[in-house]
């Protein structure tokens, strides 16, 4: 960690992809993690794709009312805080990218976070919006609906089979192309185009810091990598919290 905080002290453009495990130390399951109990009968691709959602909307929609709803009962952590806190002592050469989609990073006070997998708690039309379709006056329901043209209300999020949203991928991939550092924290590496970006600030030369408590895909891209929780690791890496280790 002390070689990780000298290396982000020194660099101009930092870039930080965040991935799953930085939210299950807040205690928010992962998606395949939160199928348990009258959930466990379906497979992910029901429950996160628009065939599933045209199959049995009202069970889809269940479903991510749940997610709503566990994700409503954590709270960010120290590492969410700490980039938080970066942010705003480090204005214009930081970028933070999530996988994630629960929210938390905004909750800690990030302000701009590159989300590539969506928002869960936003909502977006199925097909697309005609001109009689406002999110805001649509009608409640088991999805809300357009009152007019029966158009569906889904959740914001990326699902099984569709593309990333083009404008945060672009600017997360221009980030990559110019940061001197990038830390890829809590995340397997196994999900493209996301674990992508750590290979592609590789290839121009930025050191990658891998911050996990266990192996990941990326970890042959490192040049550094810290086996311990972001919520440890973040606060002395990013000189937010106790820097002790890093003097």
């Amino acid at each position: 960690m002390a070689a990780a905080a000298r290396w982000v002290a020194a660099a101009e453009n930092i870039m930080v992809l965040t991935g799953a495990g930085i939210s299950a130390e807040s205690g928010v399951p992962t998606f395949r993690d939160a199928q348990t109990g009258f959930w466990a009968q379906y497979r992910p691709e029901d429950m996160a794709s628009r065939p599933g959602y045209k199959a049995n909307s009202a069970r889809v929609w269940r479903w991510y009312e749940y997610r709503r709803e566990l994700v409503a009962k954590v709270w960010p952590n120290a590492g969410h805080v700490a980039l938080a806190a970066f942010e705003k002592i480090h204005k214009g050469g930081f970028t933070l990218v999530t996988q994630n989609v629960d929210g938390l990073h905004q909750r800690a006070g990030s302000s701009d976070v590159l989300c590539l997998h969506g928002d869960l708690h936003a909502q977006a039309w199925l097909d697309t919006p005609r001109d009689c379709c406002d999110l805001d006056a649509a009608m409640p329901g088991s999805p809300p609906r357009c009152g007019q043209c029966g158009n569906l209300v889904r959740p914001a999020v990326v699902w099984f089979g569709e593309a990333l949203p083009l404008r945060p991928l672009g600017r997360a991939q221009r980030a990559a192309e110019h940061c001197d550092v990038m830390l890829v924290v809590g995340t397997a590496g196994a999900v493209y185009p996301a674990a992508g970006l750590a290979r592609l600030a590789s290839r121009v030369g930025a050191k990658v810091v891998i911050v996990n408590t266990g192996p990941s895909e990326l970890d042959d891209t490192a040049d550094l990598i810290v086996r311990c929780p972001a919520s440890v690791a973040l606060p002395w890496i990013l000189g937010t919290g106790d820097t002790r280790l890093a003097a």
